[in-house]
């Protein structure tokens, strides 16, 4: 795990102290060292910060090249089969120097082209040069677990892991996308391709880059998790359970290959439970389990379940405490290290138990993310899956003058019952819209006419495209499935992965994530919706794959998932502080925001409603945002 970075110049040649400053604004993703490249023609730079994992010796360092140094690389991430690749292309006469995945990266880029990423197995962003045709490609990994951002400026293409890299170039001005700006504020994050950072943009998962030197590029998608292998459905519950436990069984042990100290974040759910129970199995000692909590708020801390799995499989557990003040102090570097605003609180929590496990000597973490996403593990899930229900097979054909009527008659009483989310999805199905949007939506487009003072665009924008790729590619009429695809493309690799990547890493902690293994991923596509939900239990097959592996006292319990309380804090410790910030940011300056709209958000009666805290959040996160890249410092 490392930040990557690099400059291609069209014309100038590329400047060595520029290309330094951008890696070293990257030192908490690689500590423990650095590297930089240009070529002989001084067109092409690359820069590196390293976080040693496998093979910690100086023969693993980047930039790295091939024999004849005909190709490049810079490498973020980890190959998880490379030692399966790495004897192929043994016995096709590649003689190492290393015991590093980077190596085995060119090597299969060198023999089998760029086809060669369908043969890995891993989280990754790569960047190879190959001098020989003077061609850049640029890799973001199938599900989207490694980030890669580029912009193209003054006749140079400027690249890297982190936002605030590339804002070290002198050539790169700041400047708000507006439309990427009113997505936020929907989605938390705006969707790829796009950045809050107008000319600055975000790699697509499963896309690759092609770029050469005369700066003619395209992007293609090289994998989606649709395709023709994964569209015969399985209903054989007792063969699926099989095989769910057989894969991730397989993809932790994957996970668990590294040269540094390893464990897991634990919060006593089945996901992170799972991952405790399956790696014990497999380790000879101990395995390190972090916890998090909160300080007076019982309510919200799951340390009973995570003591007693802990307990169970006899794991070297370590716990810590956090507040509101604990919060309210990290704010300037949460705004640093998202680079753009995530508008999720769990970035709190998670920062605090990735720094837990970095102070304890853990390098190394693996996560639950995805599970609930491709296993439908939500509780909310049942209501969106009665509405897009209700939409598809009633509603949709309804005559639209209809529709219309309905909505007018509803939308007075609706906003006066400050009900704007009810509100929207009348408006979705008045526009003959899809309903589900995803699992975190705050402003909705109702919100919005309220909020903003300008014209912002339509949300679904950002979504109709993926639901009509899904209708293209698949013959599946499963509205559960398409919901899942739409996760795929949206919230999972931009909001929930780049948390885990960005806050993690601010600790110089990797995190890994064994349920987004791709061939887990493809497996699940295949399971039907009667089998993920089951006489209205959610995540229904995975609770049953794993009885037997975690207690059922863990696999049944009610879901609390990891989360931090805003709702508490925003109503209480925060409630000065963020009252006084929203109304008084720099931001302001721009008149984008109606004011009197946030005091209605903020001192409303209605306050206490789940929407309205975390619309909160979002508005404090983007302002604080603004106020850190563009004014300099928060306001205080």
């Amino acid at each position: 795990m490392c930040g990557i970075c690099g400059v291609i110049s069209f014309k100038v040649p590329v400047d060595e102290q520029v290309l330094i400053r951008m890696q070293d604004e990257m030192i908490h993703r690689g500590p423990d060292d650095k590297g930089s490249y240009i070529n002989d023609e001084r067109k092409v730079g690359f820069g590196f910060r390293r976080l040693a994992i496998i093979d910690l010796t100086p023969a693993a360092n980047q930039p790295m090249c091939n024999s004849d140094g005909t190709i490049w690389i810079v490498f973020n991430g980890e190959i998880y089969n490379h030692l399966e690749i790495r004897k192929e292309l043994e016995t096709l006469g590649y003689k190492y120097k290393s015991r590093s995945d980077t190596e085995t990266i060119i090597y299969a880029y060198q023999e089998f082209g760029i086809d060669f990423i369908h043969k890995l197995n891993g989280m990754f962003a790569i960047a190879i040069w190959d001098e020989r045709i003077k061609t850049l490609i640029a890799y973001r990994d199938r599900i989207g677990k490694k980030p890669f951002y580029y912009t193209f400026t003054n006749n140079k293409f400027i690249f890297a892991s982190e936002i605030k890299a590339i804002l070290k170039h002198p050539d790169v001005k700041k400047e708000i996308d507006y439309d990427a700006l009113s997505h936020y504020l929907t989605f938390l994050i705006p969707p790829s391709p796009n950045t809050i950072f107008k000319e600055i943009k975000k790699l697509p998962a499963g896309h690759r880059l092609i770029l050469n030197i005369d700066g003619n590029y395209k992007i293609e998608e090289y994998y989606d998790v649709l395709s023709e292998k994964n569209e015969e459905l399985i209903y054989d519950e007792i063969e699926i359970k099989s095989k769910i436990v057989s894969l991730l069984r397989q993809s932790i042990k994957d996970r668990m290959i590294s040269d540094v100290p390893f464990g897991v974040f634990l919060s006593g759910g089945i996901d992170s439970s799972t991952n405790v129970a399956l790696m014990a199995e497999i380790m000879d000692r101990p395995v390190d389990t972090f916890s998090v909590g909160y300080k007076d708020i019982d309510e919200y801390n799951e340390f009973d379940y995570s003591r007693k799995l802990a307990g169970i499989f006899k794991t070297n557990h370590h716990e810590i405490l956090i507040n509101a003040q604990d919060a309210l102090e990290f704010f300037p570097k949460l705004v640093y290290h998202q680079d753009e605003p995530i508008a999720d609180p769990v970035c709190i929590p998670l920062y605090f138990v990735s720094k837990l496990a970095r102070d304890n000597g853990t390098i190394v973490v693996q996560v639950g993310e995805g599970s609930d996403e491709q296993f439908a593990g939500y509780n909310w899930i049942l209501r969106e899956l009665k509405i897009a229900r209700l939409n598809q097979n009633l509603l949709k054909n309804f005559p639209k003058i209809s529709l219309k009527v309905l909505y007018s008659l509803t939308s007075n009483i609706l906003r006066k019952l400050g009900k704007y989310l009810e509100l929207d999805y009348l408006r979705r199905i008045k526009d003959k819209q899809e309903t589900y949007w995803g699992g975190a939506v705050n402003f909705t487009n109702e919100h919005k006419k309220f909020l903003l003072n300008f014209n912002s665009v339509d949300s679904y924008d950002a979504l109709k495209k993926i639901y009509e790729k899904y209708e293209s590619k698949s013959s599946v009429n499963d509205i559960l499935r398409k919901m899942i695809y739409l996760e795929f493309k949206n919230r999972l690799p931009e909001l929930l992965l780049m948390r885990v990547d960005k806050i993690s890493m601010a600790t110089s902690v990797e995190s890994r994530v064994p349920f987004l293994d791709y061939r887990l991923v493809e497996f699940s596509f295949r399971i039907p919706s009667s089998i993920k939900i089951k006489n209205n239990i959610t995540k229904y097959i995975l609770k049953k794959s794993v009885e037997g592996i975690i207690p059922n006292e863990i696999i049944y319990r009610r879901k609390q998932g990891f989360a931090a309380p805003m709702h508490k804090w925003l109503r209480n410790d925060l409630a000065k502080f963020s009252r006084h910030y929203l109304l008084n940011s720099k931001i302001h300056t721009l008149n984008l925001f109606n004011k009197d709209f946030i005091k209605f958000l903020v001192d409303s009666p209605l306050a206490d409603r789940y929407d309205y805290v975390h619309n909160t959040w979002n508005l404090l996160n983007l302002f604080m945002w603004y106020d850190y890249w563009f004014e300099g410092k928060l306001v205080d």
